[in-house]
Parts: structure tokens; C-alpha cells; sequence
């Protein structure tokens, strides 16, 4: 199936209380009750029919039904999954639930290293963690097959780093709360690093220097 940009994925979904992250579709739909949260899970669930193990991911939480879209074999949003995400949520609205995107987020962690090749099977084992994607290199990503874990990501550096944190979280959030999100950061005494790749990422740091990078899909087609 076509791989959808980062623009048309978003695009695609966000009209629908939804929101492009990392390669998928993610909504929360708000629930009273962990009973009420399955009865959605069922609604979804029947709604995706066969495709539903391909293409759907369901957290179940007594307040909220975090449910996520994308082709789980290819990794990335296609058409087909932007006309699921319209089928779930006409089936949703139907029922009377409705897709809170605005608390929808992704965290991974970076490692800085000098030598990935050398750090990588270790982290990998550690955690006993897959890689994200065949063939693998020495900084591709490693993820949770259990799908509960951050991925976490190895990134080159040139120089050794001794300023900064060498382990940082990258915080994927939807691009309509990324400003207000950066200045609530600031706001509490973050500081602001850089700048320059704006809007895919700024580096933040906290009052004692700890970096993070918070993240839109935006800027990075």
C-alpha cells in the first residue's frame, strides 16, 4: 500500500479527532468506566473487522480508550488506514464517544553515543527488545514487542558530549498543542536550547541542564 507523507497522514485524520505521531494515528476517546472502555474496545474492534490485528492498537484504561491506526507489517499510515480512522470514528460518534486527541503523546529515548554499534545489543538485551526494522544498522531504533516500552533510538555524535546529557526523551506530541505545551515548559524555568529545526523539534533543558527534545511531525516530509 502507498506510504502517505507526514502532511497527507496528518491531514487525513486530524479533521477526525485524531493526530499524526510517530507513523500512526492516535486518539483518546474519554470513558467513565473500565465496562464502558471495553464496550468501546468491542465497538472498534468489530467496526475494523478482519483488518483490526493489522492495523489497530488499543490501550483499555478506566478513564480513556487510547486507540492508535497504522499498517503494523509496513510501519507507516497508508490511505487504507486514514479511511479506518473514519470508519472508527462515525462508528464512535454514533454511540455517543467522541475522539479527544489533545492529551495524545509519544515518548522515545536517545542515546548519545560515539560508537552505536557497540552500545546498541547491549541496550537491546537489556530489555530484550526487537529491532525496529530489517535490515537493521548500528543507530536504527529498538522497540518493545510487547509494545509497552519507549523505542529508543541511538544518535552519532561527532565529539564526545560532557556538557549535556548524553540519554535525552524525545516527546512526540500533536502539532496543535506544541506551543503551548514549549511554553508551559518555559514557563516553570525550562529554557529554550535550539530553535533551528522548528517545527519538527526544539531542544529544551531543564533548570539544571537536562535536554529534551519535544516534537512535532511537522517540517520533516
Amino acid at each position: 500500500m502507498d506510504k502517505l507523507t507526514r502532511t497527507e497522514a496528518s491531514d487525513g485524520v486530524s479533521g477526525h479527532g485524531w493526530r499524526y505521531l510517530n507513523h500512526l494515528a492516535r486518539t483518546d476517546v474519554p470513558v467513565r468506566s473500565l465496562a464502558e472502555a471495553m464496550q468501546v474496545a468491542a465497538l472498534v474492534t468489530a467496526e475494523a473487522g478482519a483488518d483490526a490485528d493489522e492495523h489497530l492498537w488499543l490501550d483499555i484504561r478506566a478513564d480513556r480508550v487510547i486507540a492508535s491506526v497504522r499498517s503494523r507489517s509496513l510501519g507507516y499510515v497508508t490511505p487504507f488506514d486514514v479511511e479506518l480512522v473514519e470508519r472508527l470514528t462515525r462508528a464512535l460518534t454514533a454511540r455517543g464517544w467522541r475522539c479527544e486527541p489533545s492529551g495524545t503523546q509519544m515518548m522515545e529515548i536517545a542515546i548519545g553515543t560515539m560508537d552505536a554499534a557497540a552500545i546498541r545489543p547491549f541496550w537491546k538485551a537489556l530489555l530484550d527488545y526487537d529491532d525496529e526494522g530489517q535490515p537493521a544498522g548500528p543507530t536504527d531504533p529498538i522497540v518493545d514487542p510487547r509494545d509497552q516500552g519507549p523505542t529508543i533510538w541511538f544518535q552519532q555524535l561527532e565529539t564526545p558530549r560532557s556538557k549535556h546529557n548524553r540519554i535525552h526523551f524525545d516527546i512526540a506530541v500533536p502539532h496543535d498543542v506544541a506551543d503551548a505545551r514549549r511554553a508551559a515548559a518555559l514557563a516553570v524555568g525550562g529554557s529554550l536550547l535550539y530553535d533551528r529545526e522548528a517545527r519538527a523539534f526544539w531542544v529544551l533543558a531543564d533548570p539544571e541542564g537536562n535536554a529534551v527534545c519535544l516534537c512535532t511531525w511537522e517540517d520533516r516530509d
